[in-house]
């Protein structure tokens, strides 16, 4: 939401108002949470404006006049309870049991009860009253082999992987797979309430919605070659109502960027309900798989094996991914998840990216990692999840969706921990950087403890391993879910020195007096960041590293000159162009209750109509197997860091021109900032696998409302068919409906 929150030492009258306002709203966000008033009803209320936005009234609205004179009341401020920044340790993340799976597609053995199946299990229970009684099946993956997992029996799984999306609770089971001594100290074994700092109120259950309820945040682990089943359980309140105001108890996982079919996907229509759980399956194999490399005779297209060696996959070694994450998608819901929680992380291993740093077999990078397993080692290979938040007066996580432009917290956390510190050895770490927050832009620097600024390499985007590392003494701006990996080298500090991760990115407009949600005002310079130039609470010193001791063994990890150079596209010729347009003001033409939405936001496709989103309609369908060229356009002051699922891009042009794409764009992409007014082309190819896919912002709040289209590949035989049917999920079954629409430019 575009907000400025009240100073600190605002009058307690001038507070007390805030507060008013913010619960006032907070019964209109319950109401629509629940569903039992619309947007409709609100504008006939007078409660909103035909545009979306909340109506100006006061008591209501925090722009709206005080009364105790003519500025605008403001936010409440976050409460801090008196907890100073570095007071804590960050925790690594809390990785996920890999468990085996063996047997034949007839005959799975592993933990899960029960079996995966290659068509959704639709065996019956009974459905809570509070959901319609009845009974429903135990998987709400939508049945049939329209849904049924692609090429199962060909990459059947091998390892499972199972999480409860739950309310908040206490983590008595901390796996983060290192010492304690790389983890600032932290004792695993101790329990975990969830709660953002020691000196803050534990949160309510129904406030914080995480994988298993707890925190830290959650790490899968996977390598190519090795299938693998997610097993996501919705544990949610069964009672709508019960969800503290903002969030649905309906989900849906998307694996953010996930080559593999659209089954597994997260498509935002395919969500599923308290009590039902859904198989996702992730072959993880290289693009190209069926036309490249395609009998693994490459050694660069390899995965580890766990005795140091290698094992050929087929594929292309070039399109090798290294960070991912996964989160919620469910239709007009997905910031509200995402917010309470529904974020975690995915790295994914191979013979170029193995996770051992001492392994110098031709292949490995021997990027910053750890040695005591062949792969997958995270002693000095971490994961930093960012995200803003913001709080009531009692200290408990609060979300207000009523400015569509975007929602900015005031509220830095690091792996869900305020300003936290981290201690290191003096020697190479690796950063995994994900923006998880809901509408915020980051700008990344290091800054020594004088406040002069440091260098980082950047070794990867979104991620893809880049061509070539980049020396950097500030990153790009990340949009809201890019991850940038980066190695920062602390053997040039003296033991006891601090070092501190800062953002230089401004989301103040001094012109509104507001904190602006539709994009960055400006990138600040450290000096400015760290000397209070803006009154952005988010901007400034955010993460602590404290130089303890130097590494028990020589730092043997590099950061090679050339990392993952880009596929060769010359060969392959350009199906077709295509321009999507990210705009304000969007239409609906569609009427379908549960796949339309109307929103200020919405996409126009090749000159057409700028359409709010309804997951029924279909935008646009590549042919499978083709490569095309995609322009995305952005309009007026905003920018849109916009989102393509199923494969990555290269970047041909920013705003027509090859010469404006910068050293660290110029890599394989899933995610694509506009800029104000900006435009970015890029060319994708569409194989190996087909379905129903998405396109939208990653501003979260724009994509709910409604800047979100479907797009699929659908002709690549057998059981696609053209259009596809749109899945109609309740929780007594899944139905399908034929298309609500297919644009004449789609196909």
């Amino acid at each position: 939401m575009s907000r400025i929150y009240l100073p600190k030492n605002a009058s307690k009258a001038r507070l007390r108002e805030a507060e008013e306002a913010r619960r006032n709203r907070a019964e209109i966000v319950r109401e629509l949470s629940w569903g039992r008033v619309s947007r409709r009803d609100l504008i006939k209320m007078g409660l909103f404006t035909t545009a979306g936005a909340l109506a100006h009234l006061g008591g209501l609205n925090p722009f709206a006049k005080s009364i105790y004179g003519q500025m605008p009341a403001g936010m409440p401020p976050s409460p801090l309870f008196g907890v100073q920044p570095f007071t804590q340790p960050m925790p690594r993340f809390d990785v996920l049991a890999r468990n085996p799976v063996t047997g034949t597609a007839d005959n799975l053995v592993s933990c899960l009860g029960p079996a995966p199946t290659a068509e959704a299990n639709q065996t019956m229970k009974p459905v809570d009253p509070a959901l319609g009684g009845g009974f429903g099946p135990i998987e709400g993956r939508p049945p049939g082999p329209i849904w049924a997992h692609q090429r199962f029996n060909q990459f059947l799984p091998q390892i499972a992987v199972e999480a409860w999306q739950s309310p908040a609770t206490t983590n008595r089971v901390y796996n983060p797979q290192v010492a304690s001594s790389l983890n600032s100290g932290i004792d695993p074994s101790q329990g975990i309430p969830l709660r953002f700092h020691p000196g803050m109120p534990i949160q309510n259950p129904n406030n914080v919605w995480t994988f298993n309820g707890t925190i830290p945040p959650k790490l899968v682990m996977g390598k190519y070659g090795q299938p693998l089943i997610f097993r996501h359980h919705n544990n949610l309140p069964v009672d709508v109502r019960q969800n503290a105001g903002f969030g649905r108890h309906t989900i849906s996982t998307h694996e953010h960027n996930g080559h593999h079919g659209a089954e597994n996907d997260g498509f935002t229509g395919a969500f599923f309900f308290p009590g039902q759980f859904y198989d996702y399956h992730w072959p993880v194999v290289l693009a190209g798989h069926f036309s490249v490399n395609t009998a693994a005779t490459d050694r660069m297209a390899s995965t580890p094996d766990e005795s140091g060696g290698l094992i050929n996959v087929p594929g292309d070694w070039h399109e090798t991914m290294s960070t991912h994450w996964f989160h919620d998608h469910m239709f007009s819901f997905t910031s509200q998840n995402v917010y309470k929680g529904n974020a975690a992380m995915f790295n994914i291993y191979s013979g170029l990216d193995r996770g051992n740093e001492t392994i110098n077999d031709g292949v490995n990078l021997q990027l910053p990692s750890g040695s005591a397993k062949s792969w997958g080692n995270l002693d000095y290979d971490v994961n930093l999840l960012l995200a803003d938040k913001a709080f009531d007066q009692d200290g408990q996580l609060f979300f207000d969706i009523f400015d569509f432009d975007g929602f900015i917290g005031d509220v830095n956390t690091v792996n869900l921990a305020y300003n936290p510190y981290f201690e290191v050895e003096r020697r190479k770490y690796r950063f995994r950087i994900l923006n998880a927050s809901v509408s915020r832009f980051y700008k990344v620097a290091l800054a020594n403890a004088s406040g002069t600024p440091q260098p980082i390499t950047q070794i990867a985007n979104d991620g893809n391993l880049l061509p070539h590392p980049v020396v950097l003494f500030e990153l790009d701006e990340q949009g809201i879910a890019e991850r940038y990996d980066i190695v920062i080298d602390f053997s040039t500090y003296a033991i006891g020195e601090k070092l501190h991760l800062v953002n230089l990115c401004d989301h103040f407009d001094p012109a509104s007096a507001k904190l602006d949600g539709k994009k960055p005002f400006q990138d600040l310079t450290m000096a400015q960041a760290l000397g209070g130039a803006t009154p952005d609470p988010c901007v400034g010193r955010m993460l602590e590293f404290r130089v303890v001791r130097n590494p028990a063994r020589p730092d043997v990890s590099r950061v090679a000159d050339t990392l993952i150079p880009n596929p060769d596209l010359s060969a392959i010729p350009v199906a077709r162009e295509r321009v999507f347009e990210f705009k304000r003001d969007a239409a609906q033409t569609t009427s379908d209750p549960i796949t339309s939405f109307m929103g200020p936001w919405g996409i126009s496709t090749d000159g057409g109509t700028t359409l709010a989103a309804d997951f029924g309609r279909v935008s646009a369908a590549p042919r499978f197997g083709t490569r095309e060229i995609w322009t995305l356009k952005g309009g007026g002051g905003w920018d849109h860091p916009i989102h393509i699922h199923f494969e990555e891009g290269q970047v041909l042009a920013r705003n027509g021109s090859a010469a404006n794409v910068p050293a660290w764009e110029r890599g394989r992409k899933d995610v694509y900032r506009l800029h104000p007014a900006g435009s970015i082309t890029i060319t994708m190819q569409f194989r190996d696998w087909g379905g129903m896919f998405m396109e939208h912002c990653h501003n979260t709040v724009h994509e709910d409302n409604a800047m979100l289209l479907r797009w699929e590949i659908d002709d690549s035989g057998a059981p696609f068919l053209r259009p596809l049917p749109t899945p109609i999920p309740t929780p007594q079954g899944v139905t399908f409906e034929p298309p609500t629409d297919v644009l004449p430019t789609a196909l």
